[in-house]
Formats: structure tokens, sequence, C-alpha cells
């Protein structure tokens, strides 16, 4: 066998090596960190329009009882032809064929999560306090802040960043979006305690074939940003948007077209309301609300 010579260390390299060892063991930083936080730049950005009141009340009654097949037409007949057509698994959770309660006509505030960055499993924590604990700090991370600039007439168009299981919309918060005057919301994900959110029937709420998504936000998601422009059912939605919504699903009407397209689409629902009504008379249908007017 090969044998090993140990040759002596010198003294002052011994210490040396013993320094090091030691600052190691205490965690010095021989090179203190230099942090970087890197500097983001939004490329899409947000568009200018009139947002006064006098301008939401004029597009509001323009809108007033158009059908979201009409408006579409209208969409058509200057180009924009499927352009703010979400897809057509956004339907709603309910639906209201005598007052017509589920659709709305509303101006979008944008809202934008992610995947959380912690994990939690079974046996996570160990006590009940402990998870509570965890799920009270995780909720400051994903809160509606959105309502704090929330008007009468608007309506929370919410990406929920691919976690299917997150119920973000829920009996009780999404009344909290009826007391700020939100109209409606659509969403990329779910709902949960949709029992009760049908059976009171003060939100209408429009999602991936209506269906249930029922975890709590902790662990799950975390709230990234609002009023920027989003992904919301295949369709770019940048805030303040015209957001039109009945059964036959979701349309965005990009604001700089507002006015144009109503105008537009009332002449073509008008045009459809007043052929309705002659085939009501000549089948001897009772007027409804549709056909009233014309």
């Amino acid at each position: 066998m090969r044998s090993f010579v140990f040759r002596r260390i010198k003294p002052e390299l011994t210490a040396s090596l013993v320094l090091l060892a030691v600052m190691i063991m205490t965690s010095v930083d021989l090179y203190p960190q230099q942090l970087t936080t890197p500097t983001g730049v939004r490329l899409l950005q947000n568009k200018s329009f009139d947002d006064s009141d006098k301008a939401r009340e004029e597009i509001l009654v323009l809108y007033q009882d158009l059908r979201l097949t009409d408006v579409l037409d209208g969409m058509d007949l200057i180009g924009l032809q499927d352009i703010g057509l979400m897809h057509k698994t956004i339907r709603p959770l309910w639906r209201d064929v005598e007052n017509y309660t589920h659709r709305f006509v509303g101006f979008a505030i944008t809202v934008r999560h992610v995947p959380t960055d912690v994990r939690v499993g079974q046996n996570s924590f160990p006590d009940l306090e402990g998870f509570q604990e965890f799920k009270a700090a995780q909720y400051k991370r994903a809160p509606d802040a959105w309502k704090k600039i929330a008007r009468p007439g608007d309506v929370a168009v919410i990406d929920a960043g691919g976690i299917d299981e997150t119920g973000f919309i829920g009996s009780n918060n999404s009344l909290s979006y009826v007391e700020e005057g939100v109209v409606g919301v659509v969403t990329n994900g779910g709902a949960r305690d949709t029992d009760e959110i049908i059976k009171v029937k003060r939100i209408p709420v429009y999602c991936p074939n209506g269906y249930s998504s029922r975890g709590v936000r902790p662990g799950r998601l975390l709230a990234e940003s609002y009023n920027f422009p989003i992904n919301c059912g295949g369709v770019l939605v940048y805030p303040g948007d015209v957001i039109v919504a009945d059964g036959d699903g979701v349309l965005v009407v990009p604001r700089e077209h507002a006015l144009e397209v109503g105008k537009l689409a009332r002449e073509i629902h008008a045009g459809d309301q007043k052929v309705r009504r002659e085939r009501y008379e000549r089948l001897r249908i009772p007027l409804d609300e549709t056909v009233k007017k014309y």
C-alpha cells in the first residue's frame, strides 16, 4: 500500500484555518450580500378615457336592456368580430329568466391573482392555533384590495392565475361587493358557497361552466395586482372596458369604442324587438318587457 506522509502545517496557517472554521460555524458572512430588486416594466399600458359620472351614465343608459348578441353585432359592424367575446364556458352561476337579474352591464375593475409561494400539508402545524396564525397571515396576502376603488356600476373581472380549487368569491364577500355598488363578477376561476349566492341572487357571478371551486385562499393564491390589463376567458381586458353579460355569456367592449358600438347595438335591438312584437301578436303570445317598448 502507498503510504501517506502528513506534513506539519505551519502555525500561522493553522490559526487562519481555525478562524475560518469559526466564522463559518458562527455564520459570519465574509462577503456581505448586495440585495437587488429587479425593476419591473409593464409593456402594456392602461388607456385613458373619460370616467366622469356623466360619461359613465351615458354608456349605462345606452346599453340598458341590450342583449349580448346585439352588442356583439355592433362590434362586428366596426370590424371587431369576436375580439371581446369571452370563451363560451364562461357562464352565469345562476339565471333569472323572469326578471333577468342575472344580466348586467358595467365597467371593468381588473384583478389578477397568482399561485401562492408557500405550501402546507398534513401535520404542518403542531396545533390548531399555529394553523390559524398561518391562515390569518396568508389572508393578508390575498385581500380584495380592489374594493377601495370600486364605484357603483363597476364589474370585478378576476384572473384566478390558473388556481382551480380556490373559491375566492364567496357568499359573504360577494355581498360586500354589492355594498360597494359592484354589479357583477366575471372570473376564469370559480366561486364557493354557491348555494347561498344563488339563493339570494344579489350579484351575478360568471365563471367557467358555472362550477364551484371550494378551498379558501391561504396556501393557494396571492393577490398580485388590480387595474392593469389581464386575460380572462381568452380576452384582453383593460380597466374601464365595458362588460356586457347575460345568458349567452360575457362580452368585453373596449372603452374607446363603447359609444359607437352601443349606438349600433341599440338600432339592432330596436329592429329585432319590433319584429318580435309583431310575431308575438300574430302568435297571441302575451307581450312581455322585451317587446313592450316597440
